[in-house]
């Protein structure tokens, strides 16, 4: 289904430009024939998320299988990025700064993908790039505990095919309120709950790597 990453190839550690300061940031390099080059967001900054997360490492390693460069960072004010949270406004500028990075850097179309925070505030910059060729949200905060508050209309514009993955056992993200949400949206789109899954993938990070992986491969192949 998918191909192999660069045998050995060494995970490329260093500092991107933001609006903020810098943006400390991974890179796991792709192959010579890569079609896409593709970023990774991770959750919230101030209830641990970072570029290290289960699901956005994960994410990354199916998106590599492909061959294609993954670019991971930090958001402003994590590990060693620069700059303050910015309650997801300058975060959409962190987001922007990653792509016109990856664009500069290998010139090919790319995937976008985010988790939780990183798929609420990625989106926002990835749908409307045309850069951007496709874009996947997981665990989509739907629903989050405390007073944040994620305006998601602008997906109803994203005509890019989207890919939305949630656990059937998501506490930020209700069954029904995604599929009310993934009825609304433009095609191509594709809504997959993985049974027993809570909004971390805990114990069902597998069945998500396939998810992935089985997605791209379509959309390659369409």
């Amino acid at each position: 289904m998918s191909v192999s990453s660069p045998p050995n190839a060494a995970i490329r550690s260093f500092f991107l430009d933001g609006s903020a300061g810098r943006l400390e940031a991974l890179l796991n390099p792709g192959t010579a024939e890569a079609t896409h080059a593709a970023l990774v967001c991770h959750p919230h900054p101030l209830y641990g998320g970072a570029f290290h997360n289960k699901v956005v490492f994960h994410t990354m390693k199916a998106l590599n299988s492909f061959g294609f460069p993954v670019l991971r960072f930090n958001f402003r004010g994590v590990g060693m990025s620069q700059g303050t949270h910015d309650n997801g406004a300058g975060e959409v500028d962190d987001v922007r700064a990653a792509l016109d990075w990856l664009d500069a850097e290998f010139h090919l179309p790319m995937v976008f993908a985010g988790f939780s925070f990183g798929a609420a505030i990625g989106l926002r910059a990835a749908c409307p790039d045309a850069r951007v060729d496709s874009v996947i949200g997981l665990g989509l905060p739907l629903l989050p505990t405390d007073d944040r508050v994620y305006d998601l209309d602008f997906l109803r514009t994203c005509n890019k095919p989207k890919l939305l993955v949630s656990g059937t056992r998501d506490q930020f993200g209700p069954r029904l309120r995604l599929e009310e949400l993934a009825l609304s949206l433009p095609e191509p789109k594709k809504l997959v709950m993985i049974d027993a899954a809570d909004h971390f993938f805990e114990g069902r990070l597998k069945e998500l790597r396939e998810t992935i992986e089985a997605w791209i491969w379509e959309v390659l192949s369409a």
